[in-house]
């Protein structure tokens, strides 16, 4: 199982979730993506603390070569099919990457985010599970 950056942000900001990860039945992996992304907005020690945890405890799964580019190729039907623009394409890239790493090592996908992850399975099926 891999969880989205959305349940990492709803965990540390409210405890949100804590139940749920604590009831996790199977291998938790984290996302090289979904890292870099709660990286990226660490606002406190105690979170970088909680993300070195992560980083150290969890397999870090990564896009590959393939999945950067089949990533570009949906995009661009999502732009055709929906009329994206390009800031609402650069906020779905890093999900499709989630969604598309998770696929290849045939994890479930964990999220709070409905909507962009049901969307991006329209184009790639993969396991998902919306909390």
């Amino acid at each position: 199982m891999i969880l989205d950056t959305s349940i990492f942000v709803d965990l540390l900001r409210t405890g949100r979730h804590d139940d749920k990860i604590d009831g996790i039945d199977g291998h938790l992996r984290t996302s090289s993506v979904v890292l870099a992304e709660l990286l990226r907005g660490v606002k406190s020690r105690s979170e970088s603390t909680f993300l070195s945890v992560l980083q150290r405890n969890h397999p870090l799964l990564t896009p590959t070569q393939n999945n950067w580019i089949e990533s570009g190729e949906l995009l661009g039907k999502m732009h055709i099919a929906h009329g994206f623009g390009l800031a609402k394409l650069r906020d779905l890239h890093f999900d499709v990457l989630i969604a598309l790493t998770a696929r290849q090592y045939g994890a479930r996908l964990i999220t709070s985010n409905r909507a962009d992850f049901e969307l991006i399975r329209t184009y790639r099926e993969f396991d998902l599970e919306v909390w």
